[in-house]
This record gives C-alpha cells, sequence and structure tokens, in this order.
C-alpha cells in the first residue's frame, strides 16, 4: 500500500464564521469583524494546529448587506501584521485586486508583509467582479471579464518584475568601506506594458520567500487559464467528488500545458465543517443556524448572484427555468455556474438553496463527527480530487478549536497531517522553492549617483 501525501490546511477565517447566521448564536460576538485580537487568538488556534496558513478574502466594496450580516471588514494586509507579532510559523494570505490596485504599491505591500512575519505572506489574486467596487474607482460599471484577466496578468508579471528587482545579495552592509548596499544589484523594471507603467525599482529589498506565494481561486475558463499561468496554490468550491475530481485533472493538466510543474501547484477546495460527537448531533447544529438565517435577505443576496429580482425567486419553488445564461454573467462565473448546478440537481427549491448556501455560500457543507470529516477529507485527497482543503468553519473561534482538537489529530494518525512544522515560510509548508531572481544581472542598471 502507497504511503498517503501529506494534506496541506488552510484556514479561511470570517468574522463570526461563515454561516450568515453564526452571529446570531448566544456565543457570537457581533462585533468581531473589526476586533484585532479576535483574529490573533483564531491564528493562534490554527497554529496550535500547525496549519499551513489562515487566509482572508477581502472586497474594495462593502461585502453584503449590513442587516444580513457582520459587514465592513479591516485591510488584510493590516490585519496580517497584526497576526505575525503573535505567530510565529502559520502562513499569513490576504486577498487583493488586480482591478483596484497598481503593481508597486501592492508589491510593496506584500513584500513588507513577508519580511514582517519571516517569509510566511501570499497573495490570493482575484479580479473582482463587483459593480459597486468599480464605482468606489470612479467607473460606472465593472470592466469586463475578458478584460480584468488581462490586466490581472500584466499586474502579476509586472509585480514579479518589482520583486525581482533587487539580487538577494544586493545589500553589503559593509561599515569599514562606508558601502551599505551594491546599486549595481538593483535595476529599474521599465515595465511599459497595455495597463502599466512602472519604472522601478521597488523600494524595498527582496523579502524572505523572493515573493509571497501566488493564490487563485476562479474557475471560470479565464481565471483556470491565469492560475495555469501563475497561481501556486488554487482556492476553489466544489460540491461533488466528481466534480472536484474533473476540476483538479483539468487544472493540473493546464499547469502541465503552461509549461509548470502539476506537483508544484496545491489544489485546496473549501470545506465548511460542522462537528459533533455524533452524526445526529452534528446535524442539529447545522439545523439551528439554518433555522437562524433571515429569508428575505438571504434571497435577496441570491437574487442578485442569480441577476434576477427577489420577488422572481418564491422561496418554496425551484429556481425559474428563464436564469441568464452563464455567458452573459460579467462577474463571480463560476460561482454563479455552481450556484445554479447545484439547484437543478438537487431540484433544490429556493428555500433549501439559501440554507445549502448559508453555510459556505457554494463551498462544501459537511456535518458529521470528526471520524466522518476526516473520512471525507481523506477520500476527495486519496480520489485526486485535492492536494488538501481550504477549511470554513461555520462557526468562530469554536468552530477551528473542534477541528484543531478533534479532526487534526485523526488525520495525524492515519499519516495524512504534519504533527510539526519543518520550515519557517509559507513555500516551506507548501513544499515549493524559492523562485529564482528572473531578472539578476540584467538591464535597466539604476543610473549613476554623483
Amino acid at each position: 500500500m502507497s504511503t498517503p501525501k501529506p494534506l496541506h490546511l488552510n484556514a479561511f477565517l470570517m468574522s463570526t464564521g461563515h454561516h450568515e447566521a453564526s452571529w446570531r448564536l448566544p456565543e457570537s460576538d457581533p462585533y468581531a469583524n473589526t476586533n484585532v485580537t479576535h483574529y490573533q487568538n483564531l491564528a493562534r488556534i490554527a497554529e496550535r494546529g500547525r496549519f499551513d496558513s489562515v487566509f482572508f478574502a477581502d472586497s474594495p466594496a462593502l461585502f453584503s448587506d449590513v442587516g444580513r450580516r457582520p459587514s465592513g471588514s479591516l485591510e488584510p494586509t493590516v490585519l496580517l501584521t497584526s497576526i505575525a507579532a503573535v505567530t510565529t510559523r502559520i502562513g499569513l494570505i490576504a486577498t487583493a485586486s488586480t482591478t483596484y490596485n497598481d503593481p508597486f504599491n501592492l508589491a510593496r505591500r506584500f513584500a513588507s508583509v513577508d519580511h514582517v512575519s519571516g517569509g510566511r505572506a501570499g497573495w490570493n489574486i482575484v479580479t473582482t467582479a463587483s459593480v459597486d467596487a468599480a464605482r468606489n474607482f470612479g467607473l460606472d460599471e465593472m470592466p469586463s471579464h475578458r478584460d480584468r484577466y488581462e490586466r490581472a496578468a500584466e499586474f502579476v508579471d509586472a509585480a514579479q518584475k518589482l520583486w525581482d528587482s533587487w539580487d538577494d545579495d544586493a545589500i553589503l552592509a559593509d561599515k569599514d568601506r562606508g558601502v551599505w548596499g551594491d546599486s549595481t544589484r538593483v535595476r529599474r523594471i521599465d515595465h511599459a506594458g497595455a495597463s502599466f507603467r512602472v519604472q522601478g525599482p521597488l523600494n524595498i529589498p527582496r523579502s524572505p520567500q523572493a515573493y509571497p506565494v501566488l493564490v487563485q481561486a476562479g474557475s471560470s475558463e479565464d481565471g483556470k487559464e491565469f492560475a495555469a499561468t501563475y497561481a501556486e496554490a488554487i482556492f476553489t468550491a466544489q460540491q461533488t467528488l466528481a466534480d472536484a475530481q474533473a476540476f483538479y485533472a483539468d487544472i493540473k493538466h493546464r499547469v502541465a500545458q503552461a509549461g509548470r510543474d502539476p506537483d508544484g501547484v496545491r489544489v485546496l477546495p473549501g470545506i465548511v465543517p460542522i462537528l459533533g460527537s455524533t452524526e445526529a448531533e452534528a446535524l442539529a447544529r447545522e439545523e439551528e443556524l439554518d433555522r437562524l438565517i433571515v429569508p428575505a435577505y438571504a434571497r435577496a443576496q441570491l437574487a442578485r448572484t442569480l441577476r434576477v429580482a427577489p420577488e422572481d425567486l418564491p422561496l418554496d419553488r425551484e429556481l425559474p427555468a428563464d436564469l441568464p445564461a452563464e455567458d452573459e454573467i460579467e462577474g463571480a462565473k463560476s460561482r454563479y455556474t455552481l450556484i445554479v448546478t447545484l439547484a437543478r440537481r438537487e431540484r433544490l427549491t429556493v428555500r433549501q438553496l439559501i440554507g445549502r448556501l448559508g453555510g459556505g455560500r457554494g463551498h462544501r457543507t459537511f456535518s458529521g463527527t470528526p471520524e466522518q470529516v476526516a473520512d471525507a477529507l481523506q477520500d476527495w485527497a486519496a480520489g485526486g480530487a485535492a492536494d488538501g482543503f481550504n477549511v470554513m468553519p461555520a462557526v468562530l473561534p469554536s468552530g477551528l478549536e473542534e477541528f484543531v482538537d478533534h479532526v487534526v489529530p485523526i488525520l495525524r494518525k492515519r499519516g495524512l497531517f504534519r504533527h510539526e512544522y519543518i520550515g519557517r515560510t509559507l513555500r516551506d509548508h507548501y513544499g515549493l522553492p524559492r523562485p529564482a531572481n528572473l531578472l539578476s544581472r540584467q538591464a535597466h542598471p539604476l543610473p549613476a549617483t554623483t
């Protein structure tokens, strides 16, 4: 029998938990979304479980209806620096948009987090499918899906050049000669493309990991092509083993076609585990959370996702037959398709669909005992559907504590998860090499100083 490959586990953290009604539980702090101490505590729990990383989503617009759940979030790279101060090993991944940032500022920000944390930073690259975000940046409508991905590709290219604008040995720190750095080992990048003109160099030395681990979460055709070219870890939402296997095989094939090593890319589906000492207890917890969903808010959110009016979604009927086709959707194409496919496949009413989406917004929700959750993770990994998982506790902090205290020991006993960290950087945790400097000693030197 072959030795099982160890899993990678990330803790995807969201205020009081991923279930939209989690904030209504007696145990929950409805102000947790802006409480730094809350997130520091969660990161310490995840580090105690030897998770690869903690991960934060983000959007340059208000995340949801403020009536529905805790809304408004701290800027994630700022939050990561506060977490870095109270942890030592766990990776730190933040989301940032290529549509509403510029390469220089964002490259500097992530390099700074990598320096501050000693090499633990990761960047979840998104293109932001939101009209509200566009209007926060002076646009009447969001750019097209294709335009956003073309900009994202150029953005990452420019950022990588900036991270490579310093050689690793540029700092000499020669006190005797009075020479701090070698200017021949720091260079302009002179990037000139369709969307950006960036001279460089970056105003911070090359960081411990060279640059942050690059993560991507889109599953549309453009998203998968982008991931195949750039991503080192891929977050994805899949509902069934068959769908997850198909996605896994497809993305690994695309990575190979792009001339990269498929074994150097980690595919990590999201899972919302709801634990109980018995299966009945876990299902009762899930039902309790679902009862606390306010249907009016949830239906309005579903209507926005499906591009229809709320009144077109009667709660006790299935989805209407005349929904927009996927090629008419300009934002969040893959999530739209996942939700519609789930509803059609299982013939769910709108009320039932709202319940299924309440825990993870399209990610797989699994209620059961710790052994059953461990079985589910092992089955997907052994079945060629995942290299690990983005763990999305329905309720925080209790859901994360239960996973660390009861699921992780089972995975360790089965040889599926680490007992201790081997290295110190996020690349170490993922088993990824430190990138070579592709600009080292090339053109565009800095001008001579007098």
